[in-house]
């Protein structure tokens, strides 16, 4: 079976933690809300720190929900979350989402929230969320775009930063502009009953804004993303630190507002 060829850009720095661990069923897997049941069986891939998943076992229970990620340190967080919520019905495994150790039409729901834009092979992913969802069931998947996002004020340095990550993560194997490509993605792993919407999250206000340019200010100097920024030869650590200070610049402003776009897919089987 083939196997995972990229490279995950980000890394498990705390600083892409403290975003990861901010996500919820309500805030990043809306569309998928609807179509959730007591009782069913959800494979949740690329699970992170788990509180998606979290979320996504109280709304399932007395379902099961087996959790599922490429690095094996960030699932000790995730079973640290589940024990937290007094969950026992999540289980947390190592694995890749080209190559799913599970059998044929083994879930009710296949779920993947920010995965398909750092995988080498996005329609062979989807092909095996496909083979392990049962006929009738769901295989849902939602992506930024990263040539999408909008902010105020225009600051250059955070124009140079969008470039670069953009370089960065399509040097590694990855696809930041995923989200608008999910639906040609979908249709080219055999899906034909696909429903398409889209969402934004949007940071304003004193806090939401302190909270998204620290993190990014930090993300760009000192997590895995800024070693591959520089070991690949994209940019120098003094490039990155004068955009770490754009980032805290834009964090500064009273009108700043930064919007972050998703696609999203509802794939029947």
């Amino acid at each position: 079976m083939p196997k995972e060829t990229a490279v995950y850009t980000h890394g498990h720095h705390e600083s892409v933690l403290r975003s990861h661990r901010w996500r919820t069923a309500a805030n990043s897997a809306a569309y998928l809300i609807g179509e959730l049941r007591p009782g069913m069986d959800v494979l949740d891939v690329g699970c992170g720190p788990g509180t998606i998943t979290a979320d996504l076992a109280e709304l399932v229970a007395p379902g099961r929900v087996t959790a599922i990620d490429a690095a094996e340190d960030v699932l000790v967080q995730a079973r640290e979350t589940a024990a937290e919520r007094g969950l026992d019905n999540v289980r947390f495994e190592v694995a890749d989402v080209h190559a799913l150790d599970y059998p044929d039409d083994s879930f009710d729901v296949v779920h993947a929230h920010q995965v398909l834009q750092h995988v080498g092979d996005p329609v062979r992913a989807l092909r095996e969320m496909r083979r392990v969802c049962r006929p009738g069931g769901i295989v849902a998947a939602r992506d930024s775009d990263y040539g999408a996002f909008t902010w105020f004020p225009e600051l250059p340095a955070l124009d140079d930063w969008q470039r670069l990550y953009r370089r960065v993560a399509r040097a590694n194997g990855g696809e930041p502009d995923a989200g608008r490509r999910l639906l040609s993605w979908a249709r080219a792993a055999g899906f034909t009953e696909i429903t398409t919407s889209a969402a934004a999250w949007c940071f304003a206000g004193p806090d939401e804004r302190a909270w998204w340019s620290g993190l990014w200010a930090d993300r760009t100097t000192a997590s895995g993303y800024a070693r591959l920024a520089v070991d690949g030869g994209h940019a120098t650590a003094e490039q990155l630190a004068a955009v770490s200070d754009g980032w805290r610049e834009w964090g500064r402003q009273d009108d700043a507002w930064f919007m972050v776009p998703h696609g999203e897919v509802l794939c029947r089987v």
